[in-house]
């Protein structure tokens, strides 16, 4: 067995380093310093996790982003000046990217639903956030939604309320032609190979694309095949 402390033979590489990784770098905004010390303190004890700069209100946090570089931001709702909700909105604007949570004591679906539309990607109860938030914000930065158990009933029950008023089917949301052109594309088709498969011109093969990205607010190829696969047209 090699002495570590003797220099690696000649032609030998050295092993390799590998740099630690980067700290999540957060925003938090709550108007009451006592709870933004007691979230600081819950996230500053993980080592992945940094808190960069502190707000008081929704529009110091925006004032913020104009000036810090910071991965994801834990927003309170009720506070002056800007709503937590009115941050995100202009967060999300400003910096698509960036990754924004909601910490609040409202088990409320009203602003859950807001809270969602408006560009948060995750919703955390202040009563359990020394349970649930190092978790949310790790689900943030990978890009997955965080919901509390109770948020994922109320979800469900929205979906299926709208559902029986006829307000959204999704096996109608898609043509047939559509779906047909989503699975070839998300298969690896090319618009040529899919226009000659189809018996279509590649002109509308195009058409249908554009068509599917605007209806499912999606952006690229890669996007829709993700999609396709959530809903069973292709096997991952």
């Amino acid at each position: 067995m090699p002495d570590p402390a003797q220099p690696p033979e000649p032609g030998t590489a050295p092993a390799p380093h590998t740099a630690p990784a980067r700290p999540i770098r957060i925003l938090l905004a709550d108007d009451h310093a006592l709870v933004r010390r007691g979230v600081r303190l819950i996230l500053e004890q993980e080592p992945d996790l940094r808190v960069v700069a502190e707000a008081g209100d929704g529009a110091e946090a925006v004032e913020a982003a104009r000036v810090l570089d910071f991965d994801l931001a834990v927003l309170d709702i009720a506070m002056p000046r800007l709503t937590g909700l009115q941050a995100t909105r202009e967060l999300a604007a400003l910096k698509p990217d960036l990754r924004i949570l909601m910490l609040t004591m409202h088990d409320n679906e009203q602003y859950l639903f807001q809270a969602l539309k408006a560009g948060a990607c995750g919703y955390v109860l202040k009563s359990v956030a020394d349970r649930d938030l190092v978790a949310a914000c790790r689900a943030a930065i990978r890009d997955e939604p965080f919901l509390y158990p109770g948020a994922v009933t109320a979800l469900i029950r929205n979906y299926l309320d709208r559902v029986r008023h006829g307000e959204e089917n999704a096996d109608h949301l898609l043509t047939a032609r559509e779906e047909e052109v989503l699975k070839l594309v998300a298969e690896g088709h090319s618009s040529k190979d899919i226009a000659e498969l189809l018996f279509i011109s590649v002109k509308t093969v195009h058409r249908h694309r554009a068509n599917l990205l605007h209806k499912l607010g999606l952006r690229d190829r890669l996007e829709l095949t993700r999609y396709a696969i959530r809903a069973g047209l292709v096997e991952p």
